[in-house]
């Protein structure tokens, strides 16, 4: 593509935040603390994760950027920065999760491969940029598409980025033509990220915004959207990111037997604490983030001092101090939840963390019968255990 450059070495990175946990540096993984990723509801863009396949791409010349609009449609197009921006402006609150959040949790069972990610590895962003059904409705596909006449089933997003996994091509996605014409799924081209543009790690100058999905289908750094008959058959459509069960290995592995991960499971984690965590007070707060997939309301956030023997509701905001409510029209469907929950603890307890969404999926109990060995989707319930100071543990006597 005119104007873009793909550095062969790590030499022209971005600056990051101090702060950031790195999980690998070449390419640059990293998420931020527990407690910065719930200090506020909209995460700040230098404390958004960092999910990479390899060295970030350069745009050197704005002016000639473009992308491509292609495949099976009445009217390809090349657009530029400009004719993206003259569309319509839709601004998305959502929340972006790879989907091995929590995988270092898994490995605790049994190892499995992948960056070793925290509970840290999502971040809540408002995106702004053009929605994908009004890009298709320029190149003759109207609204609501299932199937083009041509027989177009799926939108691919392909990168500037090219990475290893994709034998040196570029990393590349798909959703249903489906989801991409439908204006209500608030798929986006964005430009933005929290009323900025786009910096370098998060896509600059365009990226795909696929709300509700696990973060490897909204791809970076587009070069094009091209219609498809079939699903994508790139690396990270066939090969990876597939929720197999715990009996398959690596020896055993058939990748064609399972589908493509796309709505994100109900997914809840505990900010305020560490796993383990050293305690002066009895009367702690427990804080964190709840998400469900596929636009799903959290209906409720369960909270256990007891490691699950017995439950208490914990408080559920997206506005501060307003009580969230899923079915609420004001809410923001894509967007995470933040629960708090004022506890009086036992010595030595185990604090658990379950959400509920408004399908009432509920997270599995257990890490061993979700186990799998690309390690994703890690949805069991959040434990933390809590280790009592001497002054805490002698005034329970």
């Amino acid at each position: 593509m005119p104007g873009v450059t793909g550095p062969s070495e790590y030499s022209q990175e971005p600056p990051r935040h101090r702060s950031l946990k790195i999980n690998a540096k070449e390419p640059f993984n990293a998420e931020p603390p527990r407690s910065a990723l719930v200090a506020s509801y909209i995460t700040p863009v230098d404390m958004f994760y960092k999910r990479n396949h390899g060295p970030i791409p350069i745009v050197d010349d704005i002016e000639k950027y473009c992308v491509s609009i292609n495949g099976l449609v009445e009217h390809p197009k090349e657009l530029s920065m400009a004719d993206i921006r003259k569309l319509p402006k839709y601004t998305v609150t959502a929340t972006l999760q790879c989907a091995g959040n929590r995988r270092t949790a898994m490995s605790k069972t049994r190892t499995v491969k992948g960056v070793g990610w925290d509970v840290a590895a999502l971040g809540n962003a408002t995106w702004g940029g053009a929605k994908l059904s009004d890009v298709l409705e320029l190149v003759g596909i109207p609204k609501h598409t299932e199937i083009t006449s041509s027989g177009g089933k799926h939108v691919e997003f392909i990168s500037v980025d090219m990475c290893k996994e994709e034998k040196g091509g570029p990393y590349k996605a798909s959703i249903p033509l489906s989801q991409a014409t439908n204006p209500a799924a608030d798929v986006l081209l964005a430009y933005e990220m929290n009323g900025e543009i786009l910096n370098r790690d998060h896509g600059y100058p365009l990226r795909g915004i696929v709300p509700g999905v696990i973060g490897a289908r909204s791809v970076k750094w587009l070069d094009s959207v091209s219609v498809v008959v079939e699903q994508c058959q790139g690396f990270f459509m066939q090969l990876d990111y597939k929720m197999f069960p715990p009996s398959v290995n690596w020896d055993n592995i058939i990748w064609s037997t399972r589908r493509a991960c796309m709505d994100f499971p109900v997914q809840c984690a505990i900010c305020s604490l560490e796993d383990v965590s050293v305690v002066k007070d009895r009367k702690v707060t427990i804080s964190g983030y709840a998400v469900s997939g596929g636009g799903r309301g959290i209906e409720r956030v369960d909270i256990s001092v007891d490691g699950g023997k017995t439950w208490m509701e914990a408080f559920r905001y997206q506005k501060s101090g307003v009580p969230y409510v899923a079915e609420d029209v004001d809410s923001d469907k894509w967007a995470w939840v933040l629960f708090k929950a004022e506890v009086e603890i036992p010595p030595n307890a185990e604090i658990v963390a379950k959400a509920v969404d408004s399908a009432s999926n509920v997270q599995p109990e257990n890490v061993e019968g979700i186990w799998n060995l690309r390690g994703i989707l890690n949805t069991s319930w959040h434990r933390v255990q809590i280790q009592s100071s001497p002054q805490v543990a002698h005034s329970n006597l």
